[in-house]
Formats: C-alpha cells, sequence, structure tokens
C-alpha cells in the first residue's frame, strides 16, 4: 500500500518559477523515502504540498488513499527545515504541550522515554534557550513523533548534527520504521541516504529525474566506473583513453568511463605509468549520479543542448 501519492502535481510561484512540475510518486507504507536534490530542486515545495502548507495549482495529492483533508495531517508529523521551537520554555514543557496539542491527550511517558533515547534526560528542565544547536535539533525530532504519528516527514534532520548525534538521530528513524511508521526525509548528504533509505527520489529543476531503489539507480549506469588507488595518486591517470573523467579523493581516484570503454586496456596503461595499490570496477555511488545529473559539467550540456 502507498501512504502518500503525487499524481501529475505541478507548483508554480508567480509566471516565472515553476518549482515543481508535473510531478508523479509514490510512497510505500513502512519505508523510509528519501528525498535529494539542489537546493532550489522543489523538495522543501514537494514536502509542504503532502503536508497542506501550500496547494498545488494542478494535479493531486493522496494521502492514505484519500485526498489531503485536515484530519489526517493529525496522522502526520513534520520538522521543517526552518526549525521553531519557544526559546523561554523548559524542554519537557514544551515537548509535553506539543504533544498533547498534536494529539489531544498527556504524551508524559513518551515523552521521558524519546529524552532518554536522544540523551537529552539531563537537560529536561533547562529552557530551549540554553540548549546547543543539536540538542535542539533533537528536541525538535521529539516534537515531531512523540505523538507517534503513522507518517513523519522531516526536511534535512541531519544538517547540522556532528557525528555523534547524527548516529543517535539515525537510529532513532530506523527505530520508528521498525515499529511500521513511513518516514520521508530530504537530505543532501548522500551517503545517508545510501545507507538508510528504502526508495530514492531525487528532483531537479522541479521535475522527477530518479525514483526507485538505491540498486535500481545504479543499474541504471551499470559498472562504468573504476575506483582506484596507485602509488603516484591522480598524476598517474591523466589523458586515459576511454576515461571521461577523473575524480580525485586524495588518496583513493574515481574514473567514469565512456560507453565501450575497455577497463582492462585502462588498468594495463596505469600499470605502466605505476604502481596500482587497488583497482575496483563500480556502479557509480548515488554521490556520483547526483553531480553527473546536477553538476556544472551536467548544466554545460543541457546549455549546450
Amino acid at each position: 500500500m502507498d501512504v502518500i501519492e503525487l499524481d501529475r502535481v505541478t507548483k508554480q510561484f508567480g509566471k516565472a518559477v515553476v518549482a515543481v512540475d508535473n510531478l508523479s510518486l509514490s510512497v510505500p507504507k513502512g519505508s523510509v523515502y528519501g528525498f535529494i536534490g539542489p537546493n532550489g530542486s522543489g523538495k522543501t515545495t514537494t514536502l509542504r504540498m503532502i503536508m497542506n502548507i501550500l496547494y498545488p495549482d494542478t494535479g493531486v495529492i493522496r494521502v492514505f488513499g484519500a485526498p489531503q483533508v485536515g484530519a489526517c495531517m493529525d496522522r502526520i508529523g513534520y520538522m521543517p527545515e526552518e526549525r521553531g521551537l519557544y526559546k523561554r520554555m523548559k524542554v519537557r514543557e514544551l515537548l509535553r504541550f506539543y504533544g498533547e496539542l498534536k494529539g489531544g491527550r498527556r504524551v508524559n511517558q513518551a515523552v521521558d522515554e524519546w529524552l532518554r533515547k536522544l540523551d537529552l534526560s539531563d537537560w529536561g528542565h533547562k529552557k530551549l534557550e540554553t540548549l546547543s544547536k543539536g540538542m535542539s535539533q533533537k528536541v525538535q525530532f521529539i516534537a515531531t513523533v512523540v505523538t507517534r504519528p503513522d507518517i513523519v516527514i522531516l526536511d534535512e534532520p541531519f544538517s547540522g548534527l556532528d557525528p555523534v548525534n547524527a548516529e543517535v538521530l539515525k537510529d532513532a528513524v530506523l527505530e520508528l520504521q521498525d515499529q511500521g511508521t513511513t518516514v520521508i526525509f530530504s537530505t543532501h548528504d548522500m551517503n545517508v541516504a545510501e545507507r538508510m533509505c528504502d526508495f530514492i527520489f531525487m528532483i531537479h529543476r522541479g521535475k522527477k529525474v530518479l525514483d526507485g531503489t538505491l540498486n535500481a539507480i545504479q543499474d541504471q549506469y551499470g559498472c562504468d566506473t573504476i575506483r582506484i588507488r596507485t602509488e603516484q595518486g591522480a598524476s598517474a591517470l591523466q589523458n586515459l583513453e576511454g576515461v571521461d573523467k577523473v575524480n580525485d579523493y586524495g588518496q583513493v581516484q574515481e574514473l567514469h568511463m565512456a560507453p565501450a570503454c575497455d577497463a582492462q586496456a585502462v588498468l594495463a596503461t596505469i600499470m605502466s605509468r605505476t604502481a596500482v595499490r587497488r583497482f575496483d570496477l563500480v556502479r557509480p555511488s548515488l554521490h556520483d549520479i547526483f553531480v553527473r545529473i546536477a553538476g556544472p559539467e551536467a548544466r554545460e550540456v543541457n546549455h549546450d543542448a
């Protein structure tokens, strides 16, 4: 069952800006569904339309199988990218207020459980204004999920978090999924999307350009990438026949092969120049695919066309 469906949805601001262009997608129940795309691509606009904060100009959005209505919004938790909390309220007091406001019932036990899970128990009696950015972000997350909504929508939930807090939040998201919650989140971190998402959707200039599992997306590109480590590094990888681009990551380089490129011939050429410590023929990473679609070289190709 798909809990959210967008059917040919378009949203335009003024006459010049088409933020979302004829977009269709389906979010399966119980999945972790990742939204990716460059800044200004339409991710947040799409999330806000799902939440009824914005309304589509054309098309239909269905939530739990029916067009959006106010009542079903009580079954959705939403954490916007622009965090907003009452800074002078105490943490526990604020979370109880949010929970009762959204769910219409007391959530004292749930608040205490979430504070413990996110390592904030000692801060429950503190005012929000005394918390660090990372702590405030975790409090915002608790406010979003404390009523146990069926769908949780998180706009850039990992942005600005240190690795420890990002790990804590990641575990919390996966725990929600284990309990049957459908989680949608947008992110600019392709590693997070690769590791966590059952399905990945990419929007670029308002249009859907990717939608599916990571394996399905990578299969569209095939094994066209060589991941290599050599004694001389990137300096030994210049002007290789059949190689379109070299991405240098310092200790490791990735070579994007042109169609019909012979990987073994590339390897032989490199071995004639330097010692090879590692050589793998792999599918492109989600990061690489993202850059191919939305990076400067893609823009140049589109402009030339």
